[in-house]
């Protein structure tokens, strides 16, 4: 083990004795729920690990880690949004007909896909957004979409290229290595 290796171990251990505690309770006060938040201040300290921060430059570790926390809480919210949407049209499809439910495996990997998607989206204006979802999901014709926006049939296949290339460029630059572009 490097000497490098070992200090920034060391440094990560001073921050999480001296920063764990105050950062539950803050998320505690945040979220109101005692669990969530010890998960999200052990997933905050497990991004500090993961990222190649230097953590001697680190001037204000609390404005830090609240920075990543609240990331993570955001991303949690998301999560459970894609979720109940996820579950109500289920639902709406299929009733509370068990034998209709995807296994969980399937189910984790779906929800993962939404998010992921969710997350892609994020960075377009919200005209192509919502002409993208409602022409993808909902199976909504272009010209319907037009009426809804405002703007002409023309606009919404502009709109729903710029989506799908956005998108591209995205899973492009994740798989050359480059991580998600927002």
């Amino acid at each position: 083990m490097g000497a490098n290796s070992q200090a920034r171990k060391d440094l990560l251990a001073v921050l999480y004795n001296n920063h764990h505690r105050w950062l539950v309770h803050w998320l505690r006060k945040k979220i109101g729920c005692s669990e969530q938040a010890a998960d999200l201040a052990q997933d905050s300290f497990v991004r500090v690990m993961a990222s190649q921060t230097n953590l001697h430059a680190l001037c204000e570790p609390r404005a830090y880690l609240t920075r990543i926390a609240t990331r993570l809480l955001i991303d949690s919210v998301r999560r459970r949004q894609v979720e109940q949407a996820w579950y109500e049209s289920w639902v709406g499809l299929y009733g509370n007909d068990a034998s209709m439910e995807p296994a969980t495996e399937a189910l984790v990997e779906m929800l993962d896909l939404l998010v992921a998607i969710t997350r892609m989206l994020e960075g377009l204006p919200e005209k192509p957004r919502k002409a993208f979802l409602w022409s993808r999901l909902k199976g909504m014709p272009y010209a319907e979409i037009a009426a809804r926006l405002g703007v002409s049939v023309v606009r919404v296949k502009q709109y729903i290229a710029r989506a799908l290339l956005h998108c591209h460029d995205i899973l492009e630059g994740e798989a050359n290595g480059e991580g998600p572009r927002h």
